[in-house]
């Protein structure tokens, strides 16, 4: 296949403004962009898709430039909002800046690990575009070049205008001319001739082309990969409230894991696709696999293995898979947990869950650790027979568990069948 064949069938292609780019692209060498608005300290999963479709450009030789827009996030992107974001302070627009090239910078380094190439990229923040750049010159320099007309038909300027509920402020307004104004700082001074970014964005990337064209006469481009949804319509992003950060403190490799292993079958092919870089011959073998015993979710399995990989290492995704089959498998647990390492029985407890020891009785060892509310809860059940110390059911209120520390180190407590916590003696 051919790079605009491969973008299709990988579903990182909703629309282009010319199919020029892709020939461009096919040469080597040619520069392009996708920004990131600043508006927490990490990535989510729906930063990735972009992230992963300038991956698909880098590993064919093309530089990748990573632009947080620490100006435009002082104004906030109105695409897809009801109302005006909150506007963010300058120490926690820094904060988030720096956490977000670092989090890049990482995840390249892994990538040219995992596929053993130079993957070129370069850092930019568009807040040193702006330096000496007066309100009037913007006004002269970028203003002059657009009518009010084109920008209040932009979609995500026209449905709030349109909605008497809802409205849009002049700050907001000026934010596709900000990106017009990046587009061109960095085709000027950085040669960058193709700017990619989501299906929603069209208008303030054409946006951008427009002033280009204007300007300089030159001929630049644009394409945009369509917004991702699962099997509930629902896109991978913080506004929906299904959120997945890319930082293992806010979102652990096991919880990504476990988020894809619990995957629609029929959103399996697309993440496969979009979130990995699998072949896509040996895509179809998995999904072929898959096909034939879905229960075993084999495809799931193998997406979620990749997408922590990429993201983080792949000892957390070795390690996620064990905390997945131990949870849900039917492995000897205590023999699994007694064979961790020191570095993997802490993120086992990290994932989990629990507490640590501090002679607690039994009842309140279970609440403790999150498996039970309160002590009355926990005596029922006990009485129902779903309380399990090191897997051995427990029918006494009484019991001692002091003595009953594997290796001196730890205790297994279940609720039930499947609600694990670990307590941790230090």
């Amino acid at each position: 296949m051919n790079l605009q064949e491969t973008l299709k069938e990988r579903w990182y292609l909703y629309q282009f403004s010319s199919e020029d780019i892709f020939k461009k692209l096919e040469s080597w060498g040619e520069n392009f962009y996708v920004g990131f608005d600043p508006t927490a300290d990490s990535l989510h999963m729906g930063n990735f898709i972009g992230f992963m479709t300038a991956v698909q450009l880098m590993l064919r030789w093309n530089k990748y430039f990573a632009l947080v827009w620490w100006a435009t996030g002082m104004i906030g992107d109105p695409g897809g909002k009801d109302a005006e974001r909150s506007f963010l302070d300058i120490e926690t627009l820094n904060n988030n800046v720096l956490s977000i090239q670092t989090q890049i910078g990482w995840i390249i380094a892994r990538l040219e690990q995992q596929t053993k190439t130079k993957l070129s990229f370069e850092m930019v923040n568009n807040l040193d575009f702006y330096e000496g750049v007066s309100y009037l010159d913007f006004l002269r320099e970028v203003g002059k070049y657009h009518t009010v007309n084109q920008m209040i038909a932009k979609d995500s300027v026209k449905k709030r205008i349109e909605d008497p509920e809802k409205s849009i402020s002049y700050t907001e307004f000026s934010y596709m001319l900000l990106q017009g104004f990046d587009y061109y700082y960095l085709h000027k001074n950085k040669w960058v001739n193709l700017q990619m970014w989501g299906q929603d964005q069209w208008g303030n990337l054409v946006t951008g082309i427009e002033l280009i064209r204007k300007k300089t006469e030159d001929e630049v481009y644009c394409f945009t990969w369509p917004l991702i949804t699962d099997a509930t319509w629902k896109k991978f992003g913080k506004s929906e409230g299904n959120a997945l950060f890319l930082d293992r403190r806010k979102t652990t490799p096991y919880a990504i894991y476990q988020y894809f292993v619990n995957s629609h079958d029929e959103d399996i092919e697309r993440y496969l696709k979009l979130l990995t870089l699998l072949p896509l011959d040996l895509i179809n073998e998995i999904l072929k696999e898959h096909s034939v015993s879905p229960e075993k979710r084999i495809a799931q399995k193998k997406l979620a293995y990749e997408v922590v990989a990429i993201i983080h290492w792949e000892k957390d995704a070795k390690i996620s898979e064990k905390i997945s089959d131990f949870l849900f498998g039917e492995s000897d647990k205590l023999h699994l947990l007694k064979w961790l390492s020191e570095d993997e029985f802490e993120v086992f407890f990290e994932s989990i869950g629990g507490c640590e020891y501090s002679e607690q009785n039994l009842f309140w060892l279970f609440v403790e650790s999150g498996l039970e509310g309160s002590n009355s809860t926990a005596r029922q059940t006990l009485q129902n027979g779903g309380m399990f110390v090191n897997e051995i059911q427990i029918i006494d209120g009484k019991y001692d568990i002091s003595e009953d520390f594997i290796d001196g180190k730890f205790l297994l407590l279940r609720k039930g069948k499947k609600n694990y916590k670990i307590v941790l003696k230090r």
